[in-house]
């Protein structure tokens, strides 16, 4: 099985270039992660008959969003967290709005495993968001995923929107405690390492530099590889000694991110 992810910035955008259904063509994905997808099932034209689709879209228009693919159809979905983890860990509105409105969180129940694609919130340039991130959102999602891992293991992926150690980003010096890269996000990332959740990309390349799956569209940072690696996949202990070839596909185009993809 090989499970991909990808923050496509924007679904209907990387459509209309062709270059999604180029990706699919080439790639084969047997599970597609979306994260970013910014539209609703409705708005998206898509022919795509060989895979089961799940989206949950943000409430509001155009932002945020997420969807599987998936050419196995999962035994269920689940949008967003449950209502006693919301509870719990105090998720609520901020000025940005509600984040479980924002369609950031779909897990879809495998025969064996749960897959998980995730959209984690940006902490923001001014760090207004941070809080809730530190607070209350990376805590619940890490709840959450030890609920699902319960019944079977876990394989989240998704743009969680933190580097986690220097080597994860080309410039960590200048960028230390700025978003993405502030001792709180890092601290929370490793909470999951922490809780026994294995980063397949690390765990297969511990030393490996120049490993990135975001660029900003600024000073041609792409095609220097001026990047970071915010883009992951983790794995329970208990499946990830199933997990092989662990891919950063940076020469896929279409989004400032690019897919990262396992195979099981």
């Amino acid at each position: 099985m090989k499970l991909y992810s990808w923050n496509v910035n924007g679904i209907r955008a990387v459509l209309s270039k062709g270059l999604l259904q180029k990706f699919i063509t080439e790639h084969d994905p047997d599970i597609l992660c979306l994260q970013e997808t910014k539209a609703e099932r409705g708005q998206v034209v898509l022919d795509l008959p060989q895979y089961d689709e799940h989206f949950f879209s943000a409430v509001k228009k155009g932002y945020s969003g997420t969807a599987i693919f998936s050419k196995v159809k999962p035994l269920r979905y689940i949008d967003g967290f449950p209502e006693a983890i919301i509870k719990q860990f105090e998720v609520s509105g901020d000025t940005y709005g509600d984040p479980n409105a924002e369609g950031r969180v779909i897990a879809a129940e495998f025969a064996d495993y749960w897959v998980v694609t995730v959209y984690v919130p940006n902490s923001k340039g001014d760090l207004s968001r941070l809080s809730l991130r530190y607070d209350h959102w990376d805590k619940a999602f890490l709840a959450y995923m030890q609920q699902l891992e319960q019944t079977k293991p876990v394989l989240f992926c998704g743009d969680l929107n933190v580097a986690h150690q220097e080597i994860d980003l080309a410039n960590p010096k200048p960028n230390i405690g700025k978003h993405g890269f502030t001792d709180e996000e890092r601290e929370r990332f490793g909470d999951f390492l922490k809780a026994g959740y294995v980063d397949t990309f690390r765990q297969a390349y511990p030393d490996k530099t120049d490993a990135y799956t975001w660029w900003t569209h600024w000073a041609n940072a792409r095609a220097r590889n001026i990047g970071w690696r915010i883009d992951y996949w983790l794995a329970s202990k208990a499946i990830a000694d199933k997990v092989k070839n662990p891919q950063i596909h940076a020469a896929v185009m279409g989004s400032d991110h690019c897919p990262v993809s396992i195979e099981v």
